[in-house]
C-alpha cells in the first residue's frame, strides 16, 4: 500500500477516534482533540520534535483571529441583552411576524447579517437576539437557532459579497453580478429547506437541558420585563448592530469605492477588518447601549468582564480544532486528500464540489475548503472549456460547508451556545450543513441544465 493511502487511512481512522473519545467515553474535547492530533501526527512519522510546534502554530493560527472575534462579538451581545436591545429586536420580530413565523424571520436576518462576515462573527452577533426570542415566544430555542445558522452558512458558501465566495468568483473569473444573481436563486430556497423546514421537523425531537449556561451569561435569568418605552429604540439597537456588517461591506468594496493604494482606500480596509469592525461596534454599543440607557462606566466595566468566562471553552476548543488542522497539513493529508480528487474524473461541477466537501471533511474550515479546491479546479474547468464559472462558485461553495464535525470551530460554537451534546450538535448542526450541501449543489446542476 502506498504511503498516500496510509495517511488517508490514518487520518479516517484518527476522526473516528476522536468522534468515539468524546461521544463515547465523554473525554474532554480539548484534551480528546489534542491527544488525536498528536496520535496522528505519530502514525503519519512526524519526527517526534516537530509535532507540537505543528500543533501550536496551528492552534496559534486560528486563535489569533477567532479569539478576538468570540471576545468582542460576546461584549457586544452582552450590552445588546443588557440595555435591552436585543429585548427590543425580539418584540418587533414577534410583532411584525408573529410567534408562529419568527424562525422565518431569524433565517432572513441571518442572511443579510452574514453577507460581508464569517460565520463566527455573524453568530456571536445574532446569538443573544436568538437567545431572547426563543424566551420571549416561548418556542424551542432549536427552532429559532437552526434557521439562524442556515441563514449564516448558507451566505457563508454560496452568496458574494462575502468573503469566501469573492475569493472563489477570483479564482474562476467569474461574474460577480451572476454569481450574486444566482446564488439568491440557490441560496434561499437552500436556507429555507435546511433551516425553518428542518428546524420544524428537528426540534421536537431533540430535548435540551432547561439551564442553558451562555443564555445565563447573556440575559441574566433573574431579570424582570422591561417596560417597552425604557427599551432602546428598534432604529438605535439595529445601527449598533449592523454597524460591523456596513464598515465590512466597505472594507471590501474598498477597491470600488477608492483607487488602489490610496489613503482613503487603505482606511477602509483598515476599518472594514472584522476585528477593528468589531470593537469599532463594540464601543459604540457602550454609548448607545450603555451610557444612553443609565449605565455607568463601572457598570459597563462589570458587563465587559463577566460575559467573557463562558468563551473560554469554546475558545480552548475551537484552538484545539485548529491544531488538528495543522497537524492535517503537515503530515501532508491535506495534499493526499486534494491528489486522490484530482484522479476521480468529474465534471467541473461535481469536481468542484468533491474537492471541496473532501478538504471540508479534513480540515473543518469551510474558507480553506472553498480556496484550495477553486484554486485546483479552476485551471481544470478553464482547459474544459466549462462556459458557466458562476454555477462552480456555487457547487465549490456548496462543498465547503458538507458534513461539519469536531475539527470545525462552527459545530463546538452551535454546541456550547445552544448547550447540546456532541450527540446532539450531530442530529442538528452536521446534518444541516449536509443538507446545505446536497440542496445547493442539486439546484446548481437543475440550473446548469437551464443554462
Amino acid at each position: 500500500m502506498s504511503n498516500g493511502n496510509l495517511l488517508l487511512i490514518y487520518a479516517a481512522l484518527s476522526i473516528l477516534a476522536l468522534i468515539v473519545l468524546i461521544a463515547r467515553f465523554r473525554l474532554n474535547p480539548f484534551i480528546s482533540v489534542t491527544l488525536v492530533s498528536i496520535g496522528l501526527a505519530l502514525l503519519a512519522g512526524m519526527p517526534a520534535p516537530e509535532i507540537l510546534p505543528a500543533y501550536e502554530q496551528g492552534v496559534g493560527k486560528i486563535l489569533g483571529h477567532i479569539a478576538l472575534i468570540v471576545a468582542l462579538g460576546t461584549m457586544l451581545g452582552k450590552m445588546m441583552a443588557e440595555s435591552g436591545g436585543a429585548e427590543r429586536i425580539a418584540r418587533t420580530l414577534i410583532a411584525r411576524f408573529g410567534s408562529k413565523n419568527v424562525h422565518w424571520a431569524m433565517m432572513l436576518i441571518a442572511f443579510c447579517v452574514g453577507l460581508p462576515i464569517f460565520f463566527e462573527v455573524g453568530f456571536v452577533l445574532l446569538i443573544p437576539i436568538v437567545l431572547n426570542v426563543a424566551r420571549r415566544t416561548g418556542v424551542p430555542l432549536l427552532l429559532v437557532g437552526l434557521p439562524m445558522v442556515a441563514g449564516l452558512s448558507v451566505v457563508h458558501g454560496l452568496v458574494p459579497p462575502h468573503p469566501a465566495a469573492m475569493l472563489a468568483v477570483n479564482a474562476y473569473g467569474a461574474d460577480v453580478g451572476r454569481t450574486v444573481f444566482y446564488s439568491l436563486l440557490v441560496g434561499l430556497p437552500t436556507a429555507a429547506l435546511a433551516g425553518p423546514v428542518f428546524a420544524k421537523f428537528i426540534a421536537p425531537r431533540v430535548k435540551l437541558p432547561a439551564h442553558n449556561p451562555m443564555e445565563a451569561a447573556l440575559l441574566d435569568e433573574g431579570h424582570q420585563r422591561i417596560p417597552d418605552e425604557q427599551l432602546p429604540s428598534f432604529g438605535i439597537t439595529l445601527a449598533t448592530l449592523m454597524l460591523p456588517v456596513v464598515l465590512m461591506l466597505l472594507g471590501g468594496w474598498a477597491d470600488q469605492i477608492a483607487a488602489p493604494g490610496s489613503t482613503l482606500n487603505h482606511g477602509l480596509r483598515f476599518i472594514g477588518h472584522s476585528v477593528v469592525a468589531l470593537l469599532l461596534a463594540t464601543l459604540m454599543s457602550f454609548i448607545t447601549l450603555g451610557m444612553m440607557r443609565g449605565f455607568s462606566r463601572e457598570q459597563i466595566l462589570k458587563f465587559t468582564q463577566e460575559c467573557l468566562a463562558p468563551t473560554a471553552a469554546i475558545t480552548l476548543l475551537v484552538g484545539a480544532g485548529g491544531g488538528l488542522n495543522g497537524i492535517l497539513l503537515h503530515t501532508g493529508v491535506a495534499a493526499e486528500i486534494t491528489a486522490l480528487s484530482q484522479r476521480l474524473q468529474l465534471s467541473p461541477l461535481l469536481m468542484g464540489w468533491t474537492m471541496a466537501a473532501l478538504m471540508r471533511i479534513a480540515t473543518g474550515s469551510a474558507t480553506v475548503a472553498m480556496i484550495t479546491a477553486s484554486g485546483i479546479v479552476a485551471p481544470i474547468a478553464a482547459a474544459m472549456g466549462y462556459a458557466h464559472p458562476e454555477l462552480l462558485v456555487l457547487a465549490t461553495g456548496a462543498g465547503s460547508v458538507v458534513l461539519s464535525h469536531v475539527n470545525d470551530g462552527g459545530f463546538w460554537l452551535v454546541k456550547e451556545y445552544f448547550n447540546m451534546t456532541v450527540t446532539q450538535t450531530f442530529q442538528t448542526w452536521t446534518v444541516l450543513e449536509t443538507l446545505i450541501s446536497v440542496i445547493a449543489l442539486s439546484l446548481v446542476m437543475a440550473l446548469s441544465m437551464v443554462l
